[in-house]
């Protein structure tokens, strides 16, 4: 396996004073709190239900709790700030209570909600599917926290987005949103930044094919990369199967960016997620040491 030198990736995310390191891809499980999310919708709207889903994936090694509480599939509208912040200060009550230490990271494109949640139950990461373009206050609230953000690629909003899957270049036009959001949320002072490419958002099952498969690109912009494929459209749509019974493509897909480069995995199934990271750590370590040896003689 040969050594990658040239790119000198962010390998931390400074959070509360302390620093995960990401030398090691981290997973991330997903906590839909929502009716209508496309896999889990409806699985955790009460409590009970929210607890028993947080003790499996933090026993199952996840490294982050990734709350959404207003879905973002295909066609889905957006709900009111109101209820968007009631389903999440239900559940990082719970989640604060149970599992202080937990870090924990809030899907919301609404400074609004970023600050509330930040200072009521010191959320640790932002999730914002818009990038900041959503809400001109978030990068604001953003740099005034200090707390790592997530600018993910979109075009439109979730209900339109489909509509907007039109590219010239599909690369080249991803980078180059990257390049201008990157550069503007620098200017507000915004330092830890996770990009994710936005696998299903406003792309075809061809344009996540060609964005996965050319994911390694991504390492020009030297900053973690977040993944999220589990079991979305263009596992079960090429499979012809259920989004229920897509773990085994996930799971193939998961392996596949991981090779690419990907810091962080979005998952539905941390179980299984952890399980593809320690087999690809092995690999990578006697990779390393196979060229090692051949390098010294």
């Amino acid at each position: 396996m040969d050594k990658d030198t040239f790119f000198n990736k962010k390998q931390n995310l400074r959070i509360k004073g302390n620093y995960l390191q990401l030398d090691v891809p981290k997973v991330a499980g997903i906590l839909n709190v929502t009716p209508d999310s496309f896999y889990d919708g409806g699985r955790y709207t009460g409590k009970e239900s929210i607890a028993a889903q947080v003790e499996k994936m933090i026993s199952e090694g996840a490294d982050i709790i990734d709350i959404g509480a207003s879905s973002s599939r295909p066609g889905a509208k957006e709900i009111s700030s109101a209820e968007e912040y009631r389903r999440l200060a239900e559940t990082l009550q719970i989640i604060r209570t149970r599992w202080p230490r937990t870090i924990i990271s809030v899907d919301t494109t609404k400074a609004e909600i970023a600050k509330k949640v930040i200072e009521n139950y010191q959320v640790d990461i932002i999730n914002d599917i818009s990038g900041g373009l959503a809400d001109d206050d978030m990068f604001d609230i953003i740099a005034t926290y200090q707390v790592p953000y997530v600018i993910m690629h979109m075009k439109g909003v979730p209900e339109t987005m489909q509509q907007h899957a039109h590219y010239d270049d599909l690369i080249r036009e991803v980078l180059g949103y990257f390049s201008e959001r990157l550069q503007d949320a620098r200017k507000k002072g915004i330092h830890d930044i996770i990009i994710d490419p936005g696998f299903g958002f406003a792309k075809t099952p061809e344009h996540n094919f060609q964005l996965l498969c050319h994911l390694s690109l991504f390492r020009i912009l030297e900053l973690p990369l977040m993944v999220g494929l589990s079991r979305k459209s263009l596992i079960y749509r090429t499979l012809n199967i259920t989004p229920g019974e897509s773990l085994n493509g996930s799971t193939a897909l998961h392996t596949m960016a991981l090779e690419r480069g990907a810091d962080i995995l979005r998952v539905h199934d941390v179980k299984e997620a952890k399980q593809t990271i320690e087999l690809f750590q092995r690999m990578k370590t006697e990779g390393n040491k196979y060229y090692d040896v051949q390098k010294s003689e």
